[in-house]
């Protein structure tokens, strides 16, 4: 296990020499040109590819991990949209799974790491240098990895296989304050700022990344199933952490023992993730490079529920809840904003 971090932590040298066709520079903006295309909230625009919202570099690697990424049974496939828990999710299923390799309270990797170098992005991290291949050989099995591309874009290779997969999603509302503000930190500053308004407008109609987000979470929610895709909520997450986190072991093959309850095992997880612990971490005030060269503090912000009626006008609150009630009737996803 120990081979773990030092794999994660290499991967911009290691990898294979490509094997199958991958767009070229040229090939991608000729691709470009007949995709629809919105302004971008960090880049200068956002693409419909496959039916949801990405930047090219994105659509590249994508269409890499489609042609090449082969899911093994034994896999973890961590899927969220962006900023709906993806960090959290990250940490508590690593330190479930290694629970028995690493001691919770003593030089645990999570201490020393942030949990997006631990469970790398499929996009961002392992396929993101189109001129080479990451060798997932050297990734210790159980292989945890994680992506934010809806169900149907997923390898096939994901959806045949027996791997498993966990999806978590967050109240649309604060969903959205929390993108703004991440996004707002990191936006070049040639591109000027994104007023709160103009990012509502586009997050109403389903352009952000990866979206729109209620067919994001709908694309998941319909293939929920007992061993292959488990669904969680963000909110339900934070009210009753130790119910969900024994639902999370169980559904992840590593259910704790009764000896392990009794022992204080899911408490020491819990605050060994918890968003103020990680927060308060020397690797996650100071360090840099867990996605994308951004900054690893900026990831963390407050972590609240409800935090986005700080911000919503009772108009925004009466636009987002109609495109809800439209987008997700019917289909038995329901959020509590008030």
């Amino acid at each position: 296990m120990t081979g773990n971090t030092h794999f994660f932590n290499s991967q911009s040298i290691t990898g294979k020499p490509k094997q199958q066709e991958t767009l070229s520079e040229e090939e991608l903006d000729e691709f470009l040109t007949c995709l629809p295309k919105e302004k971008g909230w960090r880049t200068p625009n956002l693409f419909l590819f496959q039916g949801f919202w990405c930047q090219p570099k994105e659509i590249r690697a994508i269409i890499s991990i489609q042609n090449h990424f082969i899911a093994q049974d034994t896999d973890v496939i961590l899927a969220t949209i962006p900023k709906s828990g993806t960090t959290w999710l990250k940490a508590l299923t690593f330190a479930i799974v290694n629970r028995n390799n690493f001691n919770v309270n003593h030089n645990h990797p999570l201490l020393t790491h942030n949990p997006h170098e631990l469970v790398p992005f499929l996009e961002y991290k392992l396929y993101a240098d189109s001129n080479r291949l990451p060798d997932l050989s050297l990734v210790p099995s159980p292989r945890i990895v994680a992506t934010h591309v809806p169900f149907g874009a997923l390898p096939d290779s994901i959806k045949t296989s027996n791997c498993k997969i966990i999806y978590i999603c967050r109240n649309p509302f604060d969903t959205f304050v929390s993108i703004w503000h991440y996004l707002c930190k990191i936006r070049p500053e040639s591109l000027g700022p994104l007023p709160i308004e103009e990012a509502f407008d586009l997050y109403c109609r389903g352009v952000t990344g990866y979206g729109p987000y209620w067919d994001h979470m709908l694309s998941y929610w319909r293939e929920t199933a007992p061993n292959k895709v488990l669904f969680l909520k963000y909110e339900e997450m934070k009210v009753d952490a130790c119910n969900q986190l024994q639902k999370l072991g169980e559904f992840l093959g590593f259910p704790f023992t009764e000896e392990e309850e009794k022992e204080g095992v899911i408490e020491d997880i819990l605050n060994l993730c918890s968003f103020q612990n990680m927060k308060d971490l020397e690797v996650n005030k100071k360090g840099k490079g867990a996605i994308s060269n951004f900054e690893n503090r900026d990831l963390f912000r407050k972590g609240e529920i409800g935090d986005w009626m700080n911000y919503f006008t009772p108009s925004m609150f009466e636009r987002l809840s109609n495109v809800m009630d439209e987008k997700l009737e019917g289909s038995g996803i329901t959020f509590t904003v008030s």
